[in-house]
């Protein structure tokens, strides 16, 4: 079935708010002073993002292709596997989705927010941070995650092992996306997604948060230029090799 171009884009937006707030969520949970999981280690944080990439898979991926990532729009239009036309539009919703989405763990954290006096710790939950200050180690974090995420996720979409069971695929997006988190999370996060980063950036800078500090805008290009690169290149790679 064939969804209308207003229908893909509603579910991209709803697609991409479910993974942000699962996702940053998690890390509210793990970072945010005084909630049930303060301290809690990395792999909730890796299983939030999991399934906050799997839940809407399941949901929308038979709408609108759950992109839910500007760089994988992009990237499949480089490969002339989505039409430019609707590209803008995508990656509208995708960003007004994210930031909807991070508003969300606002408003459910809130109390926790204003508890927290760690700067770092509050920006973590909107956005990434290069754990060692390093642009170069973050463009390198997220351009190796990003292409591993996109080629996987073109890969398990359209590998004939799937091609009678679409919904088994989309649930392991999420399993690709938790190890991911797992194994390549050290230095960055990380994004992986443009709209996941810049979108609550966005936010972190507007709202007024007790304890926020500095946004972090000289690092803010990394997780968008380095997933966009990688989708492309991936999404190539994958075309020409496999298609």
């Amino acid at each position: 079935m064939t969804y209308d171009l207003g229908v893909r884009l509603a579910a991209e937006f709803i697609g991409t708010a479910i993974m942000v707030a699962l996702g940053n969520g998690s890390v509210a949970n793990v970072d945010l002073k005084g909630t049930k999981g303060n301290g809690s280690d990395w792999m909730l944080i890796a299983c939030g993002y999991g399934a906050g990439v799997m839940i809407p898979a399941m949901i929308i991926g038979g709408i609108s292709g759950n992109h839910i990532n500007p760089a994988f729009t992009i990237g499949l239009a480089v490969s002339g596997l989505f039409p430019w036309k609707e590209v803008l539009p995508y990656i509208l919703v995708q960003m007004a989705g994210a930031m909807f989405g991070q508003l969300m763990v606002y408003a459910a954290y809130e109390p926790h927010y204003d508890l927290t006096t760690n700067p770092q710790h509050i920006l973590g939950t909107f956005s990434t941070i290069n754990a060692t200050k390093s642009q170069l180690n973050g463009f390198i974090n997220e351009f190796i995650g990003s292409f591993i995420l996109f080629f996987g996720a073109l890969g398990i979409t359209k590998a004939p092992f799937f091609a009678n069971n679409l919904g088994t695929a989309h649930m392991a997006l999420g399993f690709l996306v938790g190890t991911l988190v797992a194994s390549f999370g050290g230095p960055t996060g990380p994004a992986l997604n443009p709209a996941r980063d810049l979108g609550p950036r966005i936010l972190h800078a507007l709202l007024p948060l007790k304890h926020k500090g500095s946004s972090d805008w000289g690092y803010a290009w990394v997780p968008v230029v380095a997933p966009i690169l990688a989708g492309i290149c991936a999404i190539a790679l994958y075309k020409n090799v496999f298609m």
